[in-house]
C-alpha cells in the first residue's frame, strides 16, 4: 500500500522514545520530514529535534512556528506527550491538565494554521485504554486520555470540511526499555502479571505496532478516516466501542 507521506512534513511531541520514538522513525521510512520534541534533547537520526517542555504552551507554539518556518508549512501533527501522572494527587491532576491534555490542544492550536493551508491536514493524538475503560490508572491519567478522545472527536467533525482530519490512536499496555512498564516490572510485579494476564495475546503492544497505526492514519492512505478512535490493544479492552 503506498501510504503518499513521501516529503510531507510533520511535527511529534514526545519524539525520543517508545511509541513517539517510534512515530518519527516510521513517518521517516515513508520519505516524510520529521521535527519531534521532548523535555531533554536525545538524538533520532534523520529527524530534527528540539527540548520543549510541552506543558509550557508559548515555548510550544514557538517550536511549533519554528519547525514550520524550517519545513515551509506542516502536513501533520502527532500529540503524543504524556506525563504519566497516575496517582491521584492534587499535583498530578494539575501536572496531567497541562501536559497530557493542554499539551495537546496548544499543539493543534499552534499547528492549525499550517494544516489548514496544506492539501490534507493531519491530528493524530495518542490516548490510551485508560481514556476508555477504568483500570487502574483511572485517576488524573485516564480522565485526561478519555478527555483527548472527545476532543479530538470534536476537532474531527470541525475541520472536516476544511480538509484537516483528527483521529485518536488508543494504547493499551506498551512495553520498552524505559518505559513504564519495564518500571512496574521491577517495583510491583504482581501488578505487572495482572496487566499481562488480562491481554489474550499474552503479551504487550511494542512501540512499533503502535506507530504503525498512527502513521497509518496520518496518511493519504486513510484520506477517509477522521474523528475515529482507532485501539491498538491486542484485544484487552472487553467493551464494544460503538
Amino acid at each position: 500500500m503506498e501510504l503518499g507521506l513521501e516529503g510531507k512534513r510533520f511535527a511529534v511531541t514526545g519524539g525520543t522514545r517508545g511509541i513517539g520514538r517510534a512515530v518519527v522513525e516510521g513517518l521517516l521510512a515513508e520519505g516524510a520530514s520529521v521535527a519531534y520534541c521532548a523535555r531533554t534533547y536525545e538524538p533520532v537520526p534523520g529527524a530534527v529535534g528540539t527540548a520543549v517542555d510541552v506543558g509550557d504552551g508559548a515555548a510550544l507554539a514557538t517550536w511549533v512556528d519554528a519547525t514550520a518556518d524550517a519545513f515551509s508549512g506542516l502536513d501533520g501533527v502527532v500529540a503524543n506527550v504524556s506525563a504519566l501522572a497516575i496517582p491521584e494527587t492534587h499535583e498530578n491532576w494539575h501536572t496531567s491538565f497541562d501536559v497530557d491534555l493542554m499539551g495537546t490542544v496548544n499543539l493543534v492550536d499552534a499547528a492549525l494554521p499550517y494544516l489548514l493551508e496544506a492539501d490534507s491536514g493531519s491530528i493524530v493524538t495518542i490516548s490510551s485504554v485508560s481514556g476508555r475503560e477504568i483500570d487502574f490508572a483511572a485517576g488524573p491519567y485516564g480522565t485526561m486520555k478519555a478527555a483527548i478522545i472527545h476532543y479530538t472527536q470534536g476537532l474531527a467533525f470541525k475541520l472536516a470540511a476544511q480538509g484537516v482530519r483528527a483521529n485518536t490512536v488508543s494504547p493499551g499496555n506498551t512495553y520498552f526499555p524505559g518505559g513504564v512498564w519495564p518500571s512496574i516490572e521491577q517495583s510491583d510485579p504482581e501488578l505487572f502479571a495482572t496487566a499481562l494476564a488480562l491481554n489474550p495475546t499474552g503479551r504487550m503492544a511494542t512501540p512499533q505496532e503502535v506507530a504503525n497505526a498512527v502513521v497509518f492514519l496520518s496518511s493519504a492512505a486513510a484520506s477517509f478516516i477522521t474523528g475515529t478512535n482507532l485501539l491498538v490493544d491486542g484485544a484487552l479492552t472487553r467493551g464494544v466501542q460503538l
